[in-house]
């Protein structure tokens, strides 16, 4: 007897090759079966879930959900199940100094699966800039806490930023680069510098220093220190670091996404691995709505459904290596699901620096099951929920 079976949805998981109608059952915290005609009688609790799509639990890899240690935290159940996201990795948001929060404060506290990286700066995201003196940065102090923490700290993150690279030049992403082999766990740096004061070819000497299952994120930036060169062509390093198996993850944020700039990477053939928020409290209200969102826009920019899918499941999995039990709807995996609409209409969705997308397709949650347990979806961040904003009138 099944614990409890999805029926009616169209099952959308690239990872065992399904896109079609059929029904999940969940038993004791796992996936036991996804086919169809799964007989009801077979269950004790049956959910109708009928015109939806289901999905694996999305997986947003970029989120700042250290919530009342930042002023910028959101609760990680708003950006996590009651969104339709299973699991939220925290980018960075505590340090050596301040990660015990995690434990005591918002791990406990929370339904969605947390997986933090610690920042190379002592004190995370508590004060802005991160980095402000050499005294920012305790490299013996960052590797006891990732020792003591290993099996939950999952990386080491680095912002490629001023002041810091004022302060530390290359240095500063070298020291995160050996906490991380040091700890054997991965290394996230952040490109793009919203102060806009740091020589762009930056970009060129970061990329040599990341290693296979690293992780570049805001990968659409149009901040100096992107991965464009002054004619928008990919600088070569790019390409060598996606040979090396680095991953790229978009982190739509507050101030690094451009549609010009992912139109201009798209149409040279190095496709994004990754799309993720970088959820803020003030992102949320302006810019990074949702998971729900990132994956309109990402249809909007002419990817399919099974693509947009794969890069909010399977390959956020594999880039923080749990991909043995996150990322897939396969017999034996946790029971993280996430069940979305996909509504039809005329939206308009919007970057960074001022660029627009019109979408006709909108993506919205519906339940998240985590773990087997079921959270229904909260009302959307917008005053008529979770859809992007409305098309002017009169538009294409």
């Amino acid at each position: 007897m099944y614990d409890l079976l999805l029926t009616g949805a169209t099952v959308i998981d690239p990872s065992i090759g399904i896109n079609g109608p059929a029904d999940v059952a969940i038993e004791a915290g796992a996936i036991a079966a996804v086919a169809p005609g799964i007989a009801p009688d077979q269950a004790r609790r049956v959910i109708e879930v009928k015109g939806a799509i289901v999905t694996p639990g999305l997986i947003d890899l970029h989120v700042h959900v250290f919530d009342g240690f930042t002023r910028f935290g959101v609760h990680p159940d708003d950006a996590g199940v009651y969104a339709g996201v299973t699991t939220v990795v925290d980018a960075g948001s505590s340090g050596c100094a301040t990660f015990e929060g995690f434990i005591r404060y918002i791990i406990p506290n929370c339904h969605t699966e947390i997986v933090p990286f610690l920042h190379i700066s002592q004190t995370g995201l508590a004060t802005i800039p991160d980095i402000i003196a050499e005294g920012s940065i305790n490299l013996d102090a960052t590797l006891r806490v990732a020792h003591r923490h290993k099996g939950l700290i999952c990386g080491i993150k680095a912002r490629m930023v001023s002041p810091a690279l004022e302060i530390f030049g290359m240095e500063m992403p070298r020291l995160a680069r050996r906490a991380a082999r040091e700890s054997a766990i991965k290394l996230m740096v952040h490109i793009g510098d919203t102060e806009r004061r740091y020589d762009p070819t930056v970009i060129r000497r970061l990329l040599p220093l990341l290693e296979a299952g690293d992780i570049l994120t805001h990968y659409f930036t149009a901040n100096p220190g992107g991965v464009l060169d002054g004619n928008g062509r990919l600088v070569p390093e790019a390409w060598e670091a996606a040979k090396t198996g680095v991953w790229f993850d978009t982190a739509h944020g507050r101030m690094n996404f451009s549609f010009d700039v992912g139109r201009r990477i798209i149409d040279q053939g190095l496709l994004p691995h990754c799309i993720s928020t970088d959820i803020t409290v003030p992102g949320r209200l302006r810019t990074v709505h949702s998971m729900t969102e990132m994956m309109t826009r990402f249809l909007g920019l002419g990817f399919t459904m099974e693509q947009v899918v794969t890069m909010c499941t399977a390959n956020p999995a594999r880039a923080i290596g749990m991909e043995h039990r996150l990322g897939s709807l396969a017999a034996g995996r946790q029971a993280d699901v996430s069940i979305l609409r996909v509504r039809e209409g005329n939206w308009m969705v919007h970057d960074t620096v001022g660029g627009s997308l019109r979408v006709t397709q909108a993506v919205v949650p519906v339940m998240a099951i985590k773990r087997g347990e079921v959270f229904s979806a909260r009302w959307g961040p917008r005053p008529w929920g979770w859809e992007p904003d409305p098309a002017p009138a009169g538009c294409c």
